[in-house]
């Protein structure tokens, strides 16, 4: 196998591809970074934690595809994957997950102390996360703590301590993640049934519809409370009801329950995300 050939099964792998991974983990961490830094964060804070995002997003589709080799071997859609089909082989996936967890631990290293702990708990979170389909009846909700967990340390980076602000934003970045990763779910709902593998679009049955519209309006909720918190003004809840427009928008992709229009609802959670850092940005801009 040539290194053109190696390095392109090490992009299927990290999903390097199919950036929306990265987008949904890159969103709610640029929230805390941009209102832990008062709308003004070093720049040196937003490089770590962009180049952070991507490496450990990357490092969790690894441990994630390590994790269902021999589930994905029984789906359709997921049985080409590089480890599945024998491309790269398990000790090899492992090998490169440890690699990219390894750079982003360096790329933390200059950071003060708390933030060197915190990142104990999201190493744990985005490792154990693929695991959970095993045995919790919403695995999402533990996807969206750990998509959320750089919200606390960007707030431990810039200010040294966890105000309450940022556990409010973890806690609606869960239901955020509920919410998308339900209508992700919803596309493979028959093969996880057959393989008995659990996810909340079949924890929520009948009601999934119903349950993805209240975990957004929940998180909506959550993120208005937190601007409060954070004394924002009217810009940042203009952003917020752009994305309960998106929202909404949603509901009318998922709500006859078609695959390729569930698909279509969670790739285009990019721009929830973007919307509610947009009038953040917006509203410190001109503050």
């Amino acid at each position: 196998m040539t290194l053109l050939e190696r390095l392109t099964l090490y992009i299927q792998l990290t999903r390097l591809n199919r950036p929306i991974g990265i987008l949904l983990l890159l969103w709610p961490t640029l929230w805390g970074v941009w209102i832990a830094g008062n709308g003004y964060p070093s720049w040196h804070i937003v490089l770590i934690f962009l180049l952070g995002t991507a490496l450990m997003r990357s490092a969790g589709c690894v441990i994630n595809d390590y994790a269902d080799r021999h589930i994905d071997k029984h789906v359709k859609r997921t049985r080409e994957r590089p480890i599945t089909s024998g491309s790269i082989a398990p000790g090899e996936a492992l090998w490169l997950a440890a690699a990219l967890a390894l750079a982003a631990f360096l790329l933390i290293l200059p950071l003060n102390t708390l933030t060197l702990l915190l990142s104990v708990p999201a190493v744990l979170l985005a490792a154990s996360y693929p695991f959970t389909k095993r045995f919790f009846a919403i695995p999402q909700a533990h996807l969206g703590i750990a998509f959320g967990f750089g919200i606390p340390m960007a707030f431990a980076a810039q200010l040294g301590s966890v105000p309450p602000v940022a556990w409010l934003l973890l806690i609606a970045n869960v239901f955020w993640a509920i919410a998308y990763d339900t209508e992700y779910a919803m596309v493979d709902r028959d093969d996880d049934v057959h393989l008995g593998i659990h996810s909340s679009a079949i924890f929520f049955g009948k009601y999934d519809v119903a349950a993805v519209m209240a975990c957004y309006g929940i998180a909506l909720i959550l993120l208005a409370v937190s601007g409060q918190m954070a004394g924002r003004g009217w810009i940042y809840y203009a952003g917020l009801l752009a994305a309960a427009g998106i929202a909404l928008y949603h509901y009318t992709l998922i709500r006859h329950r078609g695959r390729e229009a569930c698909f279509a609802a969670f790739l285009h959670n990019n721009w929830f995300g973007a919307a509610v850092f947009a009038g953040i940005g917006i509203d410190y801009l001109l503050a």
